[in-house]
């Protein structure tokens, strides 16, 4: 009994707690229900870019052309097909073909993505057809040497197709076949690629509240990378209930300004003013914490969701509809089908209410890494509460579940530290940080083996002030050495705070104090006074 341990009350509140609602999904292949769309309303707009606008209909024609393109050249259902493009509508008519030709997408941003990073992901995921747009033609890496090789097919030229019908394939399309492959950082400095079944994604984007509401003729932007699994959410999701999607040029408060729904990550969002985006009813943010200054001025003006999940466990697969009252911002609850394990480090229930790491199961868990046996078998492990061959994954989040049910999350187990042999939670000082009055964001790194370094959000947050105030929260090792506050947080292409940058900004930031300091000795002798560090200030990120 995987269970036996714990209380009468906390098995059954394990049960309570854990198991998401067992819901049907309308249909396990989610471009199904865009092809429904498409039938209902083929004069409908699906998608505008700068100035351009696609219906419903010439969508769904032009996917069908491809696919049978892609039939043609061989490809056949549980193929992977590269999709290297840059947002556009062509890249719509490349993801949904790649789909109607029973084929799992393969999405990389041709104008972000290195050339040896694009070897990679070919060779990993095997694809024998690459998809992109005639202008970036030249930045697809030709085949290695000895490798099977790989052909281009350029979405904008499809002259000479078939225009009518839906494509024939070989076998149907099956509820465990891939709908996308995506490549999430590795290790060994070399991403892997996770592959997402369409029971996957079909289950978290066409049940509620995954489907956040979206009915046709709303309006969802389309920010994030397309390499990041959450644009699946704003391309797919809009695009299985009739709405519009709004994908954005380089403003990307000028998508959201018109837009009804956003999905972004907590990055991304507070680079928008919430003032200026009068449409927005439903806010989505996941992918990194979500500071509560940013969740409470969001909520006062739509529903908003705080959410988790890493791309093995499909988007997210926890939601919590978040209002400005809440005691706490929590991660919510299991989404449909899907169940939540606060385990220790031996892989057993905690009691309720205690730390540990987060383990999902059930419909959302994806089927794994491609070509990493050893990394699956650390990873992904059979399912002790739900049995039948089910597998669970370890999310590496720390969390424990409030009194009422809700996850509240407490950052991840890699981002427990030591300092000075005491063992710290990054998270928990960027959360006293981010309670600072002004303060809107906050992020805090290990610096050495002694200190820390933090970098909060404007400008102007005074860095004394900071840091006296976790030292009156915290123990005095997790209090930062260094406080910087900047105008903005450095961005990765997926739109999370990317803490390599901000080390290299600490580094240069340190080496301009030496060079300071000396010049200062030079000029006044060696008595001259110094700043301490933590009162220096950046303007700009």
């Amino acid at each position: 009994m995987p269970l036996s341990h714990l209380s009468l009350q906390d098995r059954a509140l394990f049960r309570q707690f854990g198991q998401g609602p067992e819901v049907p999904v309308p249909d396990p292949l989610v471009h199904h229900a865009v092809e429904r769309q498409a039938a209902a309303a083929p004069g409908a707009v699906a998608a505008e870019h700068q100035g351009t606008t696609i219906t419903y209909g010439e969508l769904n024609r032009r996917a069908d052309r491809l696919a049978a393109r892609l039939v043609q050249e061989g490809v056949r259902p549980g193929d992977h097909v590269g999709l290297f493009v840059r947002r556009s509508i062509p890249m719509l008519v490349g993801l949904l073909g790649t789909l109607k030709a029973g084929a799992a997408y393969v999405p990389q941003d041709i104008g972000l993505t290195p050339a040896a990073q694009l070897r990679h992901v070919i060779r990993t995921a095997g694809t024998r057809i690459v998809l992109t747009q005639s202008e970036h033609t030249l930045r697809v890496p030709p085949p290695d040497a000895g490798h099977t090789g790989h052909r281009l097919i350029t979405i904008d030229d499809l002259a000479g197709l078939p225009t009518e019908g839906p494509v024939r394939l070989e076998r149907p399309v099956l509820p465990d076949d891939g709908c996308y492959v995506l490549f999430t950082s590795g290790t060994t400095g070399k991403p892997n690629g996770v592959k997402v079944t369409h029971r996957n994604v079909a289950n978290i984007l066409l049940t509620e509240p995954g489907d956040l509401g979206i009915r046709p003729g709303d309006r969802v932007a389309q920010l994030l990378n397309i390499a990041f699994d959450m644009a699946a959410w704003e391309i797919l999701g809009c695009l299985a209930h009739g709405g519009t999607l709004v994908v954005r040029g380089k403003d990307v408060a000028a998508a959201a300004r018109t837009a009804d729904v956003l999905i972004a990550t907590p990055t991304v969002l507070s680079g928008i003013d919430p003032a200026g985006c009068p449409r927005v009813r439903t806010v989505a943010v996941a992918g990194e914490p979500c500071p509560r200054p940013l969740a409470d001025a969001w909520a006062r003006r739509s529903a908003f969701h705080n959410c988790c999940g890493p791309t093995e466990t499909t988007i997210v697969n926890t939601m919590g509809h978040h209002r400005v009252d809440d005691a706490l911002l929590t991660i919510g609850r299991p989404t449909p089908n899907n169940t939540v394990y606060v385990l220790d480090e031996h892989r057993r229930a905690l009691p309720i209410g205690e730390v540990g790491e987060m383990w999902a199961g059930g419909d959302c868990v994806s089927a794994g890494y491609l070509d990493n046996e050893a990394l699956n078998a650390e990873r992904y492990a059979p399912d002790p509460f739900l049995g039948g061959g089910h597998l669970m994954f370890r999310t590496r989040d720390l969390g424990r579940w409030t009194p009422d049910g809700e996850l509240e999350h407490l950052g991840r187990t890699d981002d427990q530290v030591k300092v000075r042999g005491f063992r710290v939670e990054l998270d928990s000082v960027s959360s006293v940080l981010e309670s600072v009055a002004g303060c809107s964001r906050a992020v805090t790194l290990r610096r050495d083996a002694r200190s820390l370094i933090s970098f909060v959000c404007p400008a102007d947050v005074d860095p004394d002030t900071a840091r006296r105030a976790v030292a009156d929260a915290l123990p005095y090792y997790c209090v930062p050495g260094m406080v910087l506050p900047l105008a903005a947080l450095p961005e990765t292409d997926r739109g999370k705070v990317d803490r390599a940058a901000l080390l290299r900004l600490a580094a240069q930031r340190e080496e301009t104090q030496r060079e300071e300091a000396a010049r200062a000795v030079t000029v006044h002798g060696e008595g001259a006074p110094l700043l301490p560090v933590s009162a220096v200030r950046e303007g700009a990120a």
